[in-house]
């Protein structure tokens, strides 16, 4: 990956904005990326139907293009390259999610021959309740910059934009702080 700097004499180029060069490739610069990201969440979501993950597939979409993973060419538009990345990013993670599935079948078998229950057992509320009062405590342990982002872009459902303004941090520092906490919460 190359960060470089516009030379031209454009308004956005006095600006200083980061854009990735890709050598043949076209560059790109990080707003004219980051434009599309409640799209591409958006898109995720729809697919997915978990928010996190969603927001882990984007992540991972922008960080392919960042990398120089993947080369904007130019041949389609800026949105439909995206989303061609992310449905690829989608695919995969269903198809790692079920080989780890393939592997419980076994155990699946045993469990299809029981009665199905459609609401919780108390033993598994009561096992929902401590490993929701774990990760809480896990949260709070996180660094100031990665709990605050986390309470209240995730916890209570804060707008990316009213996050940003509240901390005083860009939305790609916002972002790359998400990813950081999830990281670390998963560990």
């Amino acid at each position: 990956m190359i960060l470089a700097h516009h030379s031209s004499s454009s308004p956005a180029s006095t600006a200083g904005l980061a854009c990735f060069d890709a050598g043949p490739a076209l560059p790109l610069c990080w707003d004219d990326v980051v434009e599309h990201r409640d799209y591409l969440v958006r898109f995720a979501r729809r697919k997915l139907q978990d928010p996190t993950q969603a927001e882990d597939v984007v992540h991972d979409v922008f960080e392919a293009v960042i990398s120089g993973r993947a080369t904007f060419s130019g041949r389609a538009a800026l949105r439909s390259w995206l989303t061609a990345i992310l449905k690829n990013k989608i695919i995969d993670l269903i198809r790692h999610s079920v080989r780890f599935e393939s592997f419980d079948t076994e155990a699946d078998d045993e469990v299809a021959h029981q009665p199905v229950c459609e609401g919780a057992m108390p033993d598994e509320l009561a096992e929902h309740r401590q490993r929701l009062q774990q990760t809480l405590q896990r949260i709070s342990t996180l660094p100031p910059g990665l709990r605050d982002v986390v309470q209240f872009r995730v916890l209570e459902e804060e707008s990316s934009e009213a996050v940003c303004q509240r901390l005083c941090i860009s939305e790609a520092s916002l972002f790359v702080r998400l990813h950081r906490a999830r990281k670390q919460l998963m560990c």
